[in-house]
């Protein structure tokens, strides 16, 4: 067996990616051993599979780390995989696994990545989709494109985690006079009765109040909380909050199906359409700065692309089904 694999998470091997179908042997392996009941046939064979490639030892490396820091992580993703043999459940859990012995770094690594937040969500959509969902006080929530949540309602508190994406919420009165809380990364917002939308973005939350007030709480200790009324939008980091401004009339369209813009630079309008589309959205530098405005239908971006093409001189260009570019439209000869 190889003498020189390092920690796989930790050491001068934690960068090296392992080719896919080994990683698939080494889950194999790992599932096919957890019962305790292996056959010393089994086990000379597994023992041989580890011997016979330094990249077969370092994924069982990567496997068994990955198996112990995910035994604390509710619900187990170990436990899905070995529960239900021929479930879904379980093929989801298999291919998860894999993708962590591919590419390495662990349990933090995964609770960070879309996959993992859509197995521990309570609620996700997949990108182009929304959903809305009756909270248990009666109070409405709708998923815009590619989100995630997870709630926790006790007798302390009403929680909504946002995980990542979007999230637009209407809250109800509550008999126990339960605080209603949105968790990001960035810290809390609280609702002071109210409608509000709450977006997740890198390094930053931007919340817009459409009735009532919300409360911003940045998660580091010395931040000072700022109070939102109807109408404003703010954002907020760790460590602070942003100053209010005016709120987009239009900023909770998309809960209807619609993207509302007015005089927005078409690669700002690109990347927010893109959104609700799957793969590359751009346009050429030279069409960056022409305004978009008008309302247009979400769940056919490709009819938004083509009405572009209608009020701008720019054409279509298709990399693949995936990847479209707006560029310059040609002069006809």
């Amino acid at each position: 067996m190889s003498e020189d694999v390092q920690d796989p998470l930790g050491g001068a091997d934690a960068a090296a990616r392992v080719a896919p179908a080994v990683a698939r042997q080494a889950v194999q392996w790992w599932l096919a051993l957890q019962g305790g009941d292996a056959t010393a046939v089994q086990l000379n064979a597994w023992r041989r599979w580890r011997a016979e490639d330094a990249e077969h030892e370092l994924a069982w490396q990567r496997i068994e780390a990955v198996s112990g820091q995910l035994a604390g992580i509710p619900p187990p993703l170990a436990g899905a995989a070995l529960a239900a043999p021929a479930g879904a459940q379980r093929r989801r859990a298999v291919r998860l696994l894999t993708l962590l012995v591919v590419v390495g770094g662990g349990a933090a690594t995964l609770r960070q990545g879309p996959a993992w937040q859509a197995w521990n969500a309570d609620a996700s959509t997949a990108t182009g989709e929304r959903r809305t969902l009756r909270l248990p006080d009666g109070g409405t929530l709708v998923l815009n494109t590619d989100s995630a949540i997870k709630l926790r309602y006790d007798a302390s508190a009403r929680v909504v985690q946002l995980l990542r994406g979007e999230v637009l919420l209407q809250t109800a009165p509550d008999a126990q006079r339960r605080p209603f809380l949105v968790h990001t990364a960035a810290g809390t917002a609280r609702a002071l009765g109210t409608r509000f939308i709450v977006r997740q973005h890198d390094g930053f939350v931007q919340v817009g109040v459409l009735r009532g007030a919300v409360e911003l709480q940045p998660a580091a200790s010395h931040a000072q909380s700022r109070v939102l009324q109807a109408g404003e939008e703010g954002s907020f980091t760790r460590d602070g909050v942003d100053a209010a401004h005016v709120l987009d009339a239009a900023a909770g369209a998309w809960a209807d199906g619609m993207l509302v813009v007015a005089h927005m630079r078409l690669d700002a309008f690109l990347q927010e359409l893109s959104r609700h589309r799957r793969g590359h959205l751009g346009c050429d530098p030279a069409l960056a700065h022409l305004l978009v405005s008008g309302a247009y239908p979400l769940a056919d971006t490709d009819k938004v692309l083509l009405a572009l093409t209608e009020a701008f001189p720019v054409e279509l260009h298709y990399l693949t089904r995936y990847w479209v570019t707006l560029r310059p439209r040609a002069a006809k000869n």
